[in-house]
């Protein structure tokens, strides 16, 4: 059967007025002119939702007062959604992904999964009757797919890095170290009405995880997505030093990974001095690799006993993971837009039915974030205790 060629139909539950990162996905969905942005349950509090879908050109029937409601009325409609971007915060994500899988309606997840192991749980059993196809109200659909929105793994040059790492480059990894450190939280911002600070913070709607939760898993799901190794066991110290915060800020991390490579992992929103500075170092028995989110387009490649290179995204001699990803010329700024972008793109291949979505997170990876978070949590509080799966 062809494949269908028109955009697909996306709505989105969160992300109304004052909102970040609704407004971060409904620009990366429209990058490759492959979504529309046709539907929304944007605001928990109906005037607000009325006004964001009013804003963003959303027809007044399509603008929802709730998920529940919208995800019925759009299964419904023989022009509903192909899929839905939750971009709410994470107490909020298992609640609406149950409900769009198990109406057939694909998901696509900001990061992490969830709040608690029990909502984690529950949305990967949506995910399995999902991907099965269900019957409803509206007759049989077809499959539902879930998405997990780890932009990193977007980046070109660490869709290279992970290429290089499979065919062998490294010879066998033995050393991983990744870093992700802010300094937003240095001083009690949640205190004073921020609102990104003030739900992150708040381990009701975050979860238990703070810094290891917000940044902690992207820099954990990054090294196993680049290196494809998997964490059998962590040692975590974790620290609040922000006064009277209630979630972690700061936490230091060792890792065991099958096959005997060792890791150590620093996620802390309080180092004054780094704004974004996601970075990752993977080293084998044939050479290494250097990459900083910060400069996302250079990533520095020194084969062992020889001088080190510096591979440049899109740049001469790349193919593949780099070249196969990129979008503009190299010397030409790429980022972080363009990483959800990507996702984007896949997303819509895979439920278009045009690609398998090899490269996208998804369950599995949500998962293995919760374990991270959870066993983080668990070995912190037995003095860094090993903790394994």
């Amino acid at each position: 059967m062809p494949v269908e060629t028109r955009k697909l139909r996306l709505g989105m539950v969160g992300g109304g007025q004052g909102a970040f990162i609704g407004a971060v996905h409904r620009i990366a969905s429209r990058i490759d002119d492959r979504w529309e942005l046709v539907a929304g349950a944007l605001s928990s509090d109906p005037a607000r939702a009325a006004a964001s879908a009013a804003e963003l050109g959303i027809a007044p029937d399509r603008s929802y007062a709730d998920f529940l409601t919208m995800a019925k009325a759009e299964a419904g409609r023989p022009d509903g959604i192909d899929a839905v971007a939750i971009v709410t915060p994470n107490h909020m994500h298992a609640a609406p992904a149950v409900a769009f899988l198990q109406a057939g309606i694909s998901v696509i997840c900001d990061k992490p999964l969830a709040a608690t192991a029990e909502q984690a749980q529950a949305i990967a059993a949506a995910v399995k009757t999902g991907e099965a196809g269900t019957t409803g109200e509206a007759g049989t659909t077809g499959k539902a797919h879930f998405v997990l929105t780890h932009n990193y793994t977007g980046y070109p040059l660490m869709r290279q890095a992970r290429e290089m790492v499979a065919r062998g480059d490294l010879g066998a990894i033995r050393v991983v170290q990744a870093e992700y450190a802010q300094d937003w939280l240095t001083e009690s911002v949640e205190a004073t009405g921020n609102k990104q600070a003030d739900w992150r913070t708040d381990p009701a709607r975050s979860g238990g995880g703070g810094a290891i939760g917000d940044i902690g898993t992207h820099a954990f799901n990054l090294l196993s997505f680049v290196t494809g190794l998997r964490a059998e066991a962590l040692a975590a110290d974790l620290h609040s030093f922000g006064p009277g915060r209630r979630v972690d800020d700061n936490a230091h991390i060792l890792l065991r990974f099958a096959g005997g490579a060792r890791g150590m992992l620093w996620a802390s929103q309080v180092a004054p001095g780094n704004e974004n500075g996601l970075r990752l170092r993977i080293y084998g028995d044939k050479g290494g690799l250097e990459w900083g989110q910060e400069n996302p387009n250079v990533m520095t490649w020194a084969p062992f006993g020889q001088p080190k290179q510096i591979l440049t995204r899109g740049g001469a001699g790349l193919g593949g993971g780099s070249g196969q990803f990129t979008r503009i010329p190299p010397g030409h700024p790429e980022g972080y837009l363009e990483g959800f972008a990507t996702l984007y793109n896949d997303a819509a291949d895979l439920i278009s039915g045009a690609g398998a979505g090899a490269l996208l997170p998804g369950i599995a990876e949500g998962l293995d974030g919760m374990w991270f978070i959870d066993a983080c949590i668990r070995s912190s509080q037995k003095d860094g205790g090993w903790i394994a799966r």
